[in-house]
C-alpha cells in the first residue's frame, strides 16, 4: 500500500524522536582511574583513587596523593565533572594513608576553586574525626580564604561525613552504592564498593587479601577493579614482608581464583605490586590460572 509523502513523513519524524528518546535515557557509565599506585614512590602513578562518571556527575574512591590534579588531567580528556569544582563526592574503602593523605587535598582546593558545595564523605569508622583534625589543621587557611580578601564561600569548606556498614550507603538517580566489608589485615573497618547503574556493575575491591564476601558481591559484574600482588615478585622479599603482604594483599594465583568464580567481563589490575616483576609478567601469572579478559589498569585508563 502507497501511503502519502505526508504520512510517509510523519512516520519517519516518529521513528527519528523515538530513537532520539531512547538515545536519551541512556546512561553511558565510565569509570576513570586517576591513581593506581601504591606506597612505593612511582613517579608515573599517583596515589590510589578512582572516579565512576554518570551522567556527568562524579563519583570518587579514595583520595591518594595528586587525585586533584589527575582529575584535572581527566577533565581535559572530556569529563568536565572532574573539573576540581565538582569533586563532592567522596568514597573511602579504608583509613591507610597511600589511599587518604589526598584527603586535605580534596577538601580544600575544590573550595579554593570555587566549589559550591559541601563535600559529602562516606568511609568507616574514623572517618569523621580525620576529617575534623584536617579542618583543625587548616582553620587559619580556612578563615583567611573565607574572611580575607579572597571572600571564600564558607559552604564550599564545610564537610558533612558519614561511617558506613555494610550494606546500601548511597543512592540517588544516577547511581545505587554498597559496601561490602573485606579482610585487610589487622584493620576492622576495611570496604569494597559496589556502584550499580542503569548500564553497569562496577565492583572496587578496595585493599584486601583473599574475600568471599567480595565474590558474593561481585558476581557477573562488568567491570571488576582488583588490587594485586605478584606471587613470584613477593618470593624474593623478606620473610616480614612476605607475612605482611599475603595477610594484606591479594595474590596473582588468588585473584585467578576470585576472578574464575566473579566473571566480569573485564578484570582491572589496580595498585599493582610487581616487586621487582613486570606488569607483563603480573599478568601472564593471573592469565596462566585465568581464561577471562584482564587488564593492567595506569593513571587515565578509562573503562
Amino acid at each position: 500500500m502507497n501511503l502519502p509523502m505526508k504520512y510517509f513523513t510523519l512516520l519517519i519524524l516518529l521513528f527519528i524522536g523515538t530513537f532520539s528518546g531512547l538515545k536519551a535515557q541512556t546512561t553511558n557509565t565510565k569509570l576513570v582511574l586517576l591513581g593506581t599506585g601504591t606506597p612505593f614512590a612511582d613517579p608515573n602513578k599517583s596515589g590510589p583513587s578512582l572516579a565512576i562518571v554518570v551522567n556527568n556527575t562524579s563519583y570518587i574512591v579514595d583520595c591518594g596523593p595528586g587525585l586533584v590534579r589527575r582529575a584535572a588531567q581527566a577533565k581535559e580528556l572530556g569529563f568536565p565533572s572532574l573539573d576540581a569544582a565538582q569533586l563532592k563526592t567522596l568514597f573511602i574503602t579504608h583509613l591507610h594513608s597511600d589511599h587518604t593523605t589526598g584527603l586535605a587535598d580534596i577538601i580544600l582546593t575544590p573550595a579554593v576553586l570555587d566549589r559550591n558545595a559541601p563535600i559529602i564523605i562516606y568511609g568507616p569508622i574514623g572517618t569523621k574525626k580525620m576529617s575534623q583534625h584536617i579542618l583543625e589543621a587548616y582553620k587559619q587557611d580556612i578563615a583567611m580564604r573565607i574572611n580575607g580578601l579572597e571572600k571564600g564561600d564558607a559552604i564550599a569548606y564545610q564537610v558533612n561525613a558519614h561511617e558506613i556498614k555494610e550494606g546500601e550507603i548511597y543512592k540517588d538517580s544516577n547511581i545505587a552504592v554498597t559496601a561490602f566489608k573485606v579482610k585487610h589485615g589487622q584493620w576492622k573497618n576495611a570496604f569494597g564498593f559496589v556502584f550499580q547503574t542503569k548500564d553497569k556493575k562496577i565492583v572496587i575491591s578496595g585493599d584486601c587479601t583473599y574475600s568471599e564476601n567480595l565474590i558474593k558481591y561481585a558476581q557477573d559484574c562488568d567491570i571488576l577493579v582488583h588490587e594485586v600482588y605478584s606471587d613470584m615478585g613477593l618470593r624474593k622479599r623478606t620473610q616480614r614482608w612476605q607475612d605482611y603482604h599475603s595477610s594484606f594483599h591479594t595474590s596473582t594465583y588468588q585473584l585467578a581464583d576470585i576472578a574464575s568464580k566473579v566473571k566480569p567481563k573485564l578484570l582491572v589490575l589496580n595498585h599493582q605490586l610487581t616487586f621487582g616483576s613486570s606488569l607483563e609478567s603480573l599478568l601472564n601469572e593471573i592469565r596462566s590460572k585465568y581464561n577471562g579478559a584482564v587488564v593492567n589498569g595506569a593513571d587515565l585508563d578509562i573503562y
